[in-house]
């Protein structure tokens, strides 16, 4: 009974960390993806098997895949990216933490951390990236914010200033609680602000690295598949938690194309994995960017055509001149596998008045490929409108008596 009691409570501890282990030595991850299957030249949309998917494309931010990217779900290590930026605007990467009881004793994959060790927060940032170190993101939140709980305050601040509203945030690493969860678009956009730091952008490309544990160095290694096997991937994250399911962020450049795949709630690491490899091959063999700005030019200068013979003055005869505001970009990803129809819509006011200062938005210019919105630019008026005086009113009152 001794034995069979043994057994029972080996196997209940090995059920217990495979549910939270992100990506280290469970079942379906012994047998490594092999890419070599994964078609490089397919113009074809994939079949999809994850739960949740969003391609966006960096320069523009367009979708440019979807698959249920709005659902809210749990996001397991991907939670991690957060943690990692918040650490990187926060605290100096060579301060020294001691790793507490809490830190030391989180459930799930660890980087091994012990109790009163001392490690620097950079070597923590690569822990908690490259291996999903639980330890790691406990040990960064306690060291910022004095305990996990007090760090998810940070997490959803920083949420709410990128505009992530249907993401919210209760531990630094992401395992299983009904109040954690985001989006795959949410997740996308998260990344792509990541990106722009980078530390963060040289952590997650790290394939390996050797960092100082306890005193003594010791190398680790990404469990991002992709790095170092897709080419042009060059981050982000992987995932895993059984309400979660396989998780993956990548992010993905070739030439002038910079993209961030999120893929969500995959049954196994190799579907996360082929969803992920076929899409960027997908998105690289069929998306092109086209300038648009002659689009937009030619028919904003119709509309003025129209305007300058439809405009009414209300208390001034000053005439209303219109430019287009300045947009960041003019180039945008379309497929080639569909016809490219551009096409503009334009809604201004026709009624002007002094009242309506100078620099002041009249309307919007809409930017269409087929059904599809690319892009919407403000339409200002450039000049002042002068309200009419006394003697313009006086005048128009002798006019009537001539």
């Amino acid at each position: 009974m001794k034995k069979i009691f043994g057994l029972f409570f080996t196997f209940i501890i090995l059920i217990n960390n495979i549910v939270y282990a992100d990506d280290i030595f469970t079942f379906d991850e012994m047998e490594e993806y092999p890419f070599s299957e994964v078609s490089t030249t397919s113009t074809n949309e994939p079949v999809t098997n994850s739960k949740n998917i969003v391609v966006i494309d960096r320069k523009t931010l367009s979708i440019l895949y979807e698959k249920n990217p709005y659902d809210k779900v749990a996001m397991a290590s991907t939670t991690k990216i957060m943690t990692c930026i918040i650490a990187l605007e926060k605290v100096n990467l060579n301060d020294i933490t001691t790793i507490s009881k809490q830190a030391a004793s989180v459930s799930g994959s660890t980087l091994g951390l012990i109790k009163d060790m001392k490690i620097s927060i950079n070597d923590l940032l690569y822990g908690l990236m490259l291996r999903s170190g639980n330890d790691c993101a406990v040990a960064i939140a306690e060291h910022i914010s004095g305990s996990a709980e007090n760090f998810s305050y940070l997490m959803n601040k920083k949420a709410m200033e990128l505009n992530l509203k249907d993401t919210h945030f209760v531990t630094p690493h992401g395992l299983d609680d009904p109040n954690h969860y985001t989006t795959a678009y949410d997740l996308a956009i998260l990344t792509n602000y990541a990106l722009k730091n980078e530390k963060f952008k040289q952590i997650v490309s790290t394939k390996t690295c050797t960092i100082s544990f306890n005193g003594y160095p010791r190398t680790i290694s990404n469990t991002n598949e992709l790095l170092g096997n897709v080419n042009g991937v060059y981050g982000v994250k992987t995932g895993f938690t059984f309400e979660a399911g396989r998780c993956l962020v990548s992010s993905c450049k070739r030439g002038d194309l910079d993209i961030i795949v999120v893929v969500l709630g995959a049954d196994t690491k190799k579907i996360r994995t082929k969803d992920s490899s076929n899409l960027i091959n997908y998105i690289f063999n069929t998306y092109n960017y086209v300038d648009v700005s002659s689009t937009i030019n030619e028919a904003f200068s119709s509309y003025i055509s129209y305007f300058n013979q439809n405009y009414y003055l209300e208390k001034t005869t000053t005439i209303p001149h219109l430019k287009l505001k300045e947009i960041e970009n003019y180039e945008f990803p379309l497929s080639n596998n569909n016809a490219i129809t551009l096409d503009t819509k334009i809604y201004t006011i026709n009624k002007f008045n002094p009242n309506i200062s100078k620099g002041s938005k009249i309307g919007t210019l809409y930017l269409y490929n087929g059904n599809n919105l690319l892009c919407s630019v403000d339409i200002i008026i450039e000049n002042e409108l002068i309200k009419n005086d006394w003697k313009y009113y006086f005048k128009n009152i002798l006019k009537e008596f001539n």
